[in-house]
């Protein structure tokens, strides 16, 4: 094995506690502790020398169960050390399918909160797998051993060294969100981890010394790696939507906040806290919002909160590819923001440094190998794909996930994988989004894209949100549009649903949407919070039309 081609993504952390042993790594304000990265680091190495004598080595697929805090982040880089495969779920994703997650990925231990153990035990997670168990926490009924006993086995700081793990080594099991269907695990490699901290430090210019806000448990890990101190904020992470916004602004002030990540729901509750009281949040260089579009008008309200020179970044991609794209704030409100309006699709920027990206034809079938006869022309909405070190190969315990989402490119070597959106590239070489493909209507009249004529509906003042759903049969759908209007504002539906007709029927594209019906409060996926879950709205105007 060449030394050169070993790539370990816990090697971030031993580096850091080299270069800068002293700066504070995480900030966990509810619980009143730091820890610096020389700390962090001594800390995992203890907790990998523990997981080795416990049987969780190389290769060992670990359930990971615990809430953001030191544990967590020691927890993590533990397991990279050691070369195990953490497998990720989001809480979020409720019971019902943190059971179906853990079936599919089949892992032989597991760590978590009592809590996460009782429900384990409960609800039989894992049961045919399993036969390691670590508490994080005070053990009770169940079997197993405790971080602490673990720790106490160990109280010298003996360095660990990582394991000789490959560029194409599996690192970890992501389970995405399902929001378009069943959660699948992305298969991440030490590889793909890498190419992204290199690409998120690349784009935004994070340097070593930072301060990071991350609301969202994963991109968390991120910090350390790239030399930033995270503050984890005191919030329920599977609820972001409902985030005490007075909080996070005062975790921002306190700390001197200069990165934070945040799902869009979150800057949506946040900037409206902080418009409606004249709160500027001068230190933040800049916020990344991720999971959903950004609705312009949020955007907006947000920045105006921030200092001359940041930026609110709007990245694209998924968790099977992050980031593939890039957009601020200044270049979507001076220029694309109208188009959009207009209902030209969302503009996500253009692709990053290492990425290929490529608009193909639309199909719903395999596409076993890249050709390239499955371009489209320039400004011909097609089906996103790309290729990348940021790329994941496949899913895990998913080969017809895998047959439907990945194309071979013998030429590279390589291949592409299919995001399941919509879109286009313009003369710029931006792309603009318009839709998930699964969400597109297929009618009598040809196809509708959901994102750009939702765009052309919610310029109305009254309007918070829409969606264009399908009625019927797939090739004779009849378009319904969805509204849900901003809450605690009176108005007369029936005057809104005419100025809406009129807002439609000046647009080419949308004047065959007549059906309007306003929902009182859509569902969203359970990840984001900001996701439309258009399936079961499609289904409600179904029943609605019909009673």
């Amino acid at each position: 094995m060449n030394a050169s081609s070993l790539v370990n993504i816990a090697g971030h952390l031993p580096d850091m506690a080299r270069r800068q042993p002293d700066t504070t790594a995480i900030i966990f304000p509810q619980r009143n502790r730091r820890l610096t990265f020389r700390e962090l680091n001594i800390l995992s190495d203890r907790i990998a020398h523990g997981l080795i004598r416990t049987g969780i080595g190389r290769g060992v697929r670990t359930a990971l169960m615990v809430t953001p805090g030191p544990e967590f982040f020691a927890l993590t880089f533990a397991l990279f050390k050691v070369g195990a495969v953490p497998v990720l779920i989001d809480p979020g994703l409720g019971v019902k399918n943190l059971k179906s997650c853990l079936a599919e990925a089949e892992p032989h231990a597991f760590i978590g909160i009592p809590r996460a153990h009782i429900a384990r035990r409960l609800f039989g997670w894992g049961k045919e797998s399993l036969r390691i168990f670590i508490t994080v926490g005070r053990r009770l009924f169940w079997e197993g051993t405790t971080l602490a006993e673990l720790l106490g086995q160990n109280e010298t700081d003996t360095p660990f060294p990582l394991a000789p793990t490959e560029k194409d080594d599996v690192a970890a099991i992501l389970f995405t969100s399902g929001s378009t269907g069943p959660p699948k695990g992305a298969v991440y490699s030490h590889g793909n981890f890498a190419a992204q901290v290199e690409a998120l430090r690349r784009v935004y210019g994070i340097e070593p010394g930072e301060i990071d806000l991350p609301t969202f448990p994963l991109f968390a890990l991120f910090a350390p790696a790239l030399g930033m101190t995270a503050v984890i904020p005191q919030m329920d992470f599977t609820r972001p939507g409902s985030v005490n916004p007075r909080r996070i602004i005062a975790t921002i002030k306190d700390h001197g906040v200069t990165t934070m990540f945040g799902s869009p729901a979150l800057i949506n509750r946040v900037g409206r806290y902080g418009a409606e009281r004249g709160i500027s949040l001068p230190t933040l260089r800049r916020v990344i919002s991720a999971g959903a579009p950004v609705p312009a008008a949020v955007l907006e309200r947000f920045y105006r909160l921030l200092g001359p020179g940041a930026e609110l970044y709007t990245p694209y991609g998924a968790t099977e590819a992050l980031p593939v794209c890039s957009i601020g704030s200044r270049e979507i409100l001076a220029e694309t923001q109208q188009i959009t309006n207009a209902g030209g699709g969302i503009c996500v920027g253009r692709p990053v440094e290492g990425i290929r990206l490529e608009i193909i034809r639309i199909s719903d079938d395999p596409i076993p190998v890249w050709q390239d006869s499955l371009r489209v022309a320039a400004g011909t909405i097609g089906e996103i794909i790309v290729q990348g070190d940021q790329v994941t190969r496949s899913y895990y315990n998913r080969p017809e996930a895998d047959r439907l989402a990945k194309i071979a490119d013998p030429a590279t070597g390589s291949f592409f994988h299919r995001m399941g959106d919509l879109g286009g590239i313009d003369e710029a070489g931006r792309i603009w989004f318009c839709g998930r493909k699964s969400h597109r209507l297929q009618t009598a009249d040809g196809p509708f894209y959901t994102i750009p004529c939702e765009a052309v509906f919610t310029t109305h003042p009254a309007v918070f949100r829409t969606a264009l759903v399908g009625v019927g049969d797939r090739g004779d759908q009849r378009p319904v549009l969805c509204v849900e209007l901003e809450k605690g504002i009176k108005v007369d539906r029936e005057t809104v649903r005419k100025e809406l007709l009129a807002i439609g029927s000046a647009h080419i594209h949308t004047q065959p949407i007549t059906t309007i019906l306003f929902h009182p409060a859509f569902p969203v996926d359970i990840r984001h919070n900001a996701k439309i879950f258009r399936e079961k709205l499609a289904v409600w105007a179904t029943s609605k039309l019909s009673s």
